[in-house]
């Protein structure tokens, strides 16, 4: 019987899981949890440690876990209907499937251009490339832009993985390094683990912590990534568990490390200008060490965040376009079709002008709307991998159904709070 994979993944389907090789295995969990470490989740954590201290550690734990459940969700239901997400949402009716179109655009405009300018940032701050930072700046972010662009055009799958595999080991060695290096009061820290507190004026980084980590969007790549590792059918379900659970252990990992990092410094200010402060006080704590490995590991976190996306979200739009056309699902990867190249040179290079312009009011209604998007999915899922006529012997049990079910109501609270503090800021004082 002909393989329904294409021939660029049949290899790779016939290994059982437990003979596939460590990032074969791994590699899609730490890929989507990687992407979903960005330059906006380092800062915020790190300005929750400075304001409230390490008593909020544990909240980077939660919102990993409750994050790796959501994504386990979107495995589930692939391994057990052999269809992705999209799919599924196609059987509530068109609505849905054009209101995620919708929102996906305007995902990839903003989304695009605050990873374009957070390269920027970061290249700047490595090595300046005018007297003018902000020349230099949009040099660096039209310049990791398109380089980008290029690896994962011409790159293929296998270079993306490593790439992504030396990003996230820079990464891992900067950021780890210096929260060690840095002194932070580890007593304190190992009660912020064990005791969940929220201390008085933390609620606000609390719910930043808890939302933040571990992306949004970018989650329903997993399912594209899985399958280009020919992972298909419910044998892999506990392969695709083993590997959430380490790419979001890295996610809680990094979270905890900012958070520390921050604990022991005094900051204030919003945006990438943190960054560079926070690379300034590690200097002066650590040494120059300290200076050098937290800008290549801040570096490394917003390129890999960049590839990420450049990488997995063209598959939303080739798969909408697939499904909006009615076609089977494909015996060729979507990765060759031309809306998936159209779509990756989009990204690339539509949110270039965010550089010049500012869009303030337009991010901030965009994030109202962007709110909706985890409860949606969370709603969704519970619903999908509950029925057994779709799901069958995958059907979620009490554990899932309670994680989701606790991932529904924190992002409801969480993106009503994102909702309510945007409109407070267009309206203006």
């Amino acid at each position: 019987m002909e393989s329904p994979l294409p021939p660029s993944v049949q290899s790779t389907a016939a290994a059982p899981p437990d003979r596939a090789g460590l990032f074969a295995r791994f590699g899609p969990g730490i890929l989507v949890a990687a992407t979903g470490v960005g330059a906006g989740d380092l800062l915020t954590a790190s300005l929750g440690g400075s304001a409230v201290g390490v008593s909020i550690l544990w909240a980077a734990i939660v919102g990993s876990v409750l994050k790796g459940f959501l994504n386990e969700g979107i495995a589930r239901w692939q391994l057990a209907t052999g269809t992705t997400v999209l799919e599924g949402w196609a059987r509530f009716g068109a609505g849905l499937r054009y209101l995620f179109l919708i929102y996906l655009l305007g995902w990839s405009f903003f989304t695009g251009g605050a990873l374009i300018s957070a390269c920027g940032a970061a290249g700047d701050a490595l090595w300046p490339l005018s007297t003018d930072a902000d020349t230099s700046r949009r040099l660096w972010g039209v310049l990791h832009s398109l380089v980008g662009l290029g690896l994962v055009w011409f790159g293929g799958f296998r270079l993306f993985e490593k790439l992504m595999a030396a990003c996230i080991g820079l990464m891992f060695f900067g950021v780890i390094f210096t929260a060690v290096a840095s002194g932070p009061d580890w007593g304190a820290a190992a009660r912020g683990l064990v005791i969940p507190s929220i201390p008085r004026g933390g609620t606000g980084w609390v719910l930043g912590l808890l939302g933040g980590v571990g992306g949004t969007v970018t989650m329903l790549s997993y399912g594209y990534w899985i399958r280009l590792k020919g992972r298909e059918g419910p044998r892999w379900l506990r392969t695709c568990q083993a590997d959430l659970a380490v790419g979001y252990s890295l996610t809680a990992m990094f979270g905890m490390a900012m958070v520390l990092i921050g604990s022991t410094l005094q900051l204030e200010g919003s945006g990438l200008k943190v960054a560079n402060l926070l690379a300034q006080r590690l200097g002066e704590v650590i040494g120059p060490a300290g200076y050098w490995l937290f800008l290549w590991g801040f570096w490394a976190a917003v390129f890999s965040s960049l590839l990420g996306v450049w990488e997995g979200v063209p598959y939303l739009f080739a798969d909408f376009l697939r499904i909006h056309r009615k076609q089977p699902t494909p015996q060729v990867e979507l990765r060759s079709t031309r809306a998936w190249r159209l779509y990756l040179v989009a990204l690339a290079l539509v949110p270039l002008p965010m550089l010049w312009v500012p869009l303030k009011n337009a991010q901030l209604a965009y994030a109202v709307v962007g709110a909706l998007f985890m409860p949606m999915l969370a709603a969704t899922l519970l619903w999908m991998n509950n029925r057994r006529d779709w799901v069958g012997e995958l059907r979620g049990g009490w554990l899932v159904n309670a994680a989701l079910v606790a991932t529904l109501l924190l992002f409801l609270g969480v993106g009503l709070e994102e909702a309510l503090d945007a409109l407070r800021k267009l309206r203006g004082p």
